[in-house]
């Protein structure tokens, strides 16, 4: 499993569309196999579930993401986790082990 965090230097991004970068780990057997940042390459409806899709994301993890993206989302196949905030390798941790801490979408425009 691949999975995206929308990242602001270490921190998780309120907003996965206009987050500084995505970090990208990738997960097997409950263990993080590889971890990595990429650059977000720029918000604009509709691009980054696509682009995310391409470099097998099966999950995008974001402090909030408003409904036409959760839906482009999901029509990639793509899961959609929003409310995670906190440093990002926390969240990660949290995701792996099941008990990640969520609070509200933030931005569920």
């Amino acid at each position: 499993m691949k999975i995206a965090v929308a990242t602001n230097r270490k921190e998780v991004s309120p907003h996965f569309g206009h987050c500084l970068s995505f970090t990208v780990a990738e997960i097997e057997d409950g263990k993080v196999l590889k971890k990595e940042e990429v650059p977000n390459p720029g918000h604009q409806p509709g691009f980054l579930p696509k682009f995310l899709a391409e470099i097998g994301i099966n999950c995008i993890i974001a402090g909030g993401m408003g409904q036409s993206a959760q839906m482009l989302f999901a029509q990639s196949g793509i899961k959609v986790v929003t409310g995670a905030y906190g440093l990002v390798d926390d969240v990660i941790k949290g995701y792996v082990e099941g008990n990640l801490s969520l609070g509200e979408n933030i931005c569920d425009h």
